[in-house]
């Protein structure tokens, strides 16, 4: 893999933002990782199996590539606080997981975003430790939102669902 390769690759990785990219031709393999808070790039080239290992070369992005915004995403929408609706219930995860909205793939989910529900209707399960934990709901309402997406991890206390209190 020649060098004029290797920018091709830091460019294709700046322009399109993506966080790593690994290519491996034949006994070379390149992988381009941008460092999330610094701006900058770290380049491990691994030549052949028989040859030594060089050192890890930073290159720096260049400075007229704009940054692409993060993607809006459920999780972005909970504020870890207090909703300013007081008839708005946030029901939050009891255990560090995987969120799952459906018992099994292919199922319908559990509940909708405008359903009603009463205490002990299943909202959802959380994974952890492969052990299916089922959330309930504490209180009666209507499902206002869905603040996570189906298979994507959850921290303890984060916001699942909105429920309006009726």
């Amino acid at each position: 893999m020649t060098i004029d390769e290797i920018r091709e690759l830091i460019n294709l990785a700046a322009e399109t933002g993506i966080a790593e990219l690994e290519v491996q031709r034949g006994d070379a393999r390149v992988r381009i990782r941008r460092a999330a808070f610094a701006g900058t790039q770290e380049i491990v080239v691994a030549p052949p199996a028989y040859a030594p290992l060089p050192q890890a070369v930073p290159a720096q992005v260049p400075a007229a590539q704009p940054s692409l915004p993060a993607p809006e995403t459920p999780k972005a929408k909970e504020t870890g606080e207090k909703p300013s609706d007081p008839n708005l219930i946030l029901v939050k995860s009891p255990i560090v997981g995987t969120f799952y909205e459906c018992p099994s793939p292919g199922s319908p989910p559990f509940v909708r975003v405008g359903e009603r529900v009463q205490p002990g209707k299943v909202l959802c399960i959380i994974e952890s430790m492969k052990l299916m934990n089922e959330i309930e709901a504490e209180n009666s309402g209507v499902v206002e939102s869905k603040l996570v997406l189906n298979g994507q991890p959850v921290e303890y206390g984060e916001a699942l669902f909105a429920i309006r209190a009726v």
